[in-house]
């Protein structure tokens, strides 16, 4: 059973979120030639105070 632990930065819609999810099961399934309900797809979102670019907090970057 494929699983895929995606990291992302808060703020993206739902939809988005089930786009995401639709696509990397597809490319997973189609990839590694596993059957598509067999995919798990984990999605972490942190809040922007909690990611690092560059040593400065996102949340100070305008990000």
């Amino acid at each position: 059973m494929p699983i895929a632990h995606v990291q992302i930065m808060e703020g993206r819609s739902d939809e988005q979120k089930e786009a995401m999810i639709r696509e990397v099961s597809e490319a997973l399934a189609r990839t590694l030639d596993s059957p598509l309900d067999r995919v798990r797809v984990l999605i972490t979102e942190l809040p922007k105070s909690h990611w690092g670019i560059g040593g400065t907090p996102a949340s100070k970057l305008g990000r």
